[in-house]
């Protein structure tokens, strides 16, 4: 694939490979999502470079990744505080992006582990049941 070439639907397609991800939308937007949660997408803030996407990714490899290469990817001031970075569809090779969304895919799965993990609480003042589970 030629660069320059890669549209959202390439994105879509090597997305789907991933195991969990499905397709969707987030705040109106198409995405990519893994259980739920949007895992890459159309950006929706209008600060985003038209033939961007927005992925997922934890600080320190956005902060990797812009300064890697900062034609490829860049952050706005919105996306900031977010554990996202965004992405110039046209600056980016095939393999580059299919290894980009892999590792959304296991930020994104190492988050949703560290969640389900946690204990958990119940409501103050509710007992807990004594029946067994029929």
């Amino acid at each position: 694939m030629p660069k320059g070439s890669i549209t959202f639907d390439a994105v879509v397609k090597i997305g789907l490979t991933l195991p969990g991800v499905e397709e969707g939308t987030s705040w109106g937007n198409p995405a990519l999502k893994l259980r739920g949660q949007m895992l890459a997408g159309v950006p929706t803030h209008r600060s985003a470079e038209p033939n961007s996407i927005v992925v997922r990714i934890g600080f320190d490899d956005r902060a990797a990744l812009l300064a890697e290469a900062p034609d490829t990817y860049y952050i706005k001031d919105h996306y900031l505080g977010y554990t996202a970075v965004l992405v110039r569809l046209q600056s980016i090779q095939p393999d580059q992006l299919r290894d980009l969304l892999g590792a959304a895919h296991k930020f994104m799965s190492h988050k949703y582990a560290k969640r389900s993990a946690a204990p958990k609480r119940r409501s103050p003042g509710r007992k807990k049941s004594t029946k067994d589970p029929e």
